[in-house]
């Protein structure tokens, strides 16, 4: 992160509790399926990373800053980040994207021009998770918005446990057709169960 859009340096953020959200409790609520189902935006995979990443970066504060922005733009080159992207019709209204590794998913930030596109990315995103076989969604902080949606925070040991693991194993971000049908975006069977935090002995 940095302290600005300004500020050339940047520092790395570990904090005492970590937000996350257990791939098996994105709540949906019944306004929110409504507008999934209605289909009110195109919504793709890594059309406009940058278009994103700028999205994300266009408000008065930010952390990202020019240098955090190329990086994330070389890991999309190199095929390690990612992005939901949400159009309605030419015009990119929301998002959000992140960044995989082994089975876990580094979600990253996300914006809204519109009301709901970063709700229904996120939902769209949960979705291709699950059917890429992910097992750790990092949200880093939570705000309310995600708790309403099913983000929780756990203790830093317990998320170091649960990355340890989840980043030894196998996911594909990509796995999932794009666009995926509407109806797996709304699935919200159980994949994934939040089973808290892994014994030590079966972190690695």
């Amino acid at each position: 992160m940095s302290e600005g859009h300004d500020d050339p340096e940047f520092f790395w953020v570990d904090p005492h509790r970590r937000g996350i959200l257990p791939l098996d409790r994105f709540h949906t609520s019944r306004s929110l399926a409504r507008r999934i189902r209605a289909e009110p935006f195109d919504v793709r995979i890594n059309t406009d990373f940058a278009g994103i990443v700028a999205g994300c970066a266009d408000r008065p504060e930010t952390w990202i800053n020019a240098e955090i922005a190329e990086m994330y733009h070389q890991l999309h080159r190199a095929g390690h980040a990612h992005s939901i992207d949400v159009r309605q019709g030419t015009e990119l209204v929301g998002g959000v994207y992140g960044v995989a590794l082994g089975a876990a998913f580094f979600g990253e930030s996300m914006f809204s021009r519109r009301p709901d596109a970063s709700k229904i990315a996120l939902a769209y995103l949960v979705s291709r998770l699950r059917h890429g076989g992910f097992q750790l969604f990092d949200t880093q902080f939570v705000t309310d918005h995600l708790i309403r949606l099913g983000a929780i925070e756990i203790p830093r040991t317990c998320y170091h446990a649960r990355l340890a693991k989840a980043v030894t194993e196998t996911a594909d971000f990509l796995a999932q057709p794009d666009p995926p049908p509407v109806q797996e975006v709304l699935n919200l069977r159980t994949r994934t169960p939040w089973h808290g935090c892994p014994s030590p002995d079966k972190a690695g």
